[in-house]
């Protein structure tokens, strides 16, 4: 193996390496019995960035226009809250946020039903911790959807 692999083995990540030596991980979601592509396939990566940083907006502007008086710390502050009521709320009754809907994603249980409240808040105070988001599996799915048992989907 000459340098140039090495590091490019390095820089794409074990996975990429491990598929390069002959291991076949097979989609994302397939463990899961989710289709490899289409509605019900996990939610990639960049709509669901995507999908947070228009709830986030979302939740800042409500917080800055009604709760923080014009103060911007604290409308961070009072924009977290908002996300997490906005998260409860609307995953909890339509699987959604405003967010998930404009791209196109829904939260389900992994048994492909509705995830119920104690499911929708446990994964909603996991979610405004964060660090529990950016840690993913093999499928892509966050730490938080992992510990609620839910998956996000392609609408």
């Amino acid at each position: 193996m000459d340098n140039r692999q090495a590091i490019g083995s390095w820089l794409s990540g074990p996975r990429a390496a491990a598929e390069e030596m002959g291991a076949d991980f097979g989609h994302r979601g397939e463990r899961l019995g989710l289709p490899e592509s289409g509605p019900g396939s996990i939610a990639p990566l960049g709509r669901r960035f995507g999908a947070v940083f228009v709830d986030w907006g979302l939740c800042l502007l409500i917080a800055y226009g009604l709760f923080a008086g014009g103060n911007g710390q604290a409308a961070g502050n009072w924009a977290l809250g908002i996300f997490l009521v906005l998260s409860v709320l609307t995953v909890g009754t339509v699987g959604c946020t405003p967010g998930k809907r404009l791209f196109g994603l829904r939260v389900i249980a992994e048994d492909g039903g509705r995830l119920g409240v104690v499911r929708v808040v446990v994964r909603s105070v996991l979610l405004a911790l964060a660090v529990p988001a950016l840690i993913w599996d093999r499928d892509g799915r966050g730490l938080h959807d992992r510990l609620s048992r839910a998956v996000q989907v392609r609408m």
